[in-house]
């Protein structure tokens, strides 16, 4: 039987393919990871942020789903506990998108949120 994981960060399987083909479409070697990160602004107040990066910092939370590594900042992940990234290419797609049972609101982009 297995434990599901709480308190970490998931990413859907979309997500994870469209992931993998910007690494290598980039041509970034096996040290860069996936950071999030949550930053003030937007029309909800918070915005979501999304960049590869190679470079831990000192207070950074380290996850991994789906053989993907998902870095975040300490608060930041306050902000994302249990969220999981997904990815939409359909008619309506808009692209990554953040499943969070942490906002209150968010806004009809997608793109920001609130507590």
């Amino acid at each position: 039987m297995e434990t599901a994981v709480e308190n970490s960060i998931f990413i859907s399987d979309k997500a994870k393919a469209k992931v993998e083909q910007l690494i290598h479409d980039s041509q970034l070697d096996d040290t860069y990871f996936l950071r999030v990160s949550v930053v003030g602004g937007g029309c909800s107040g918070l915005s979501y942020k999304l960049d590869f990066d190679n470079e831990e910092k000192p207070m950074d939370q380290s996850f991994e789903d789906k053989g993907i590594k998902i870095v975040t900042d300490l608060k930041s992940f306050l902000y994302l506990v249990n969220t999981e990234l997904d990815f939409s290419d359909g008619l309506n797609g808009k692209g990554f998108n953040f499943v969070n049972p942490n906002a209150s609101r968010s806004c009809g982009c997608g793109d920001s949120f609130a507590v």
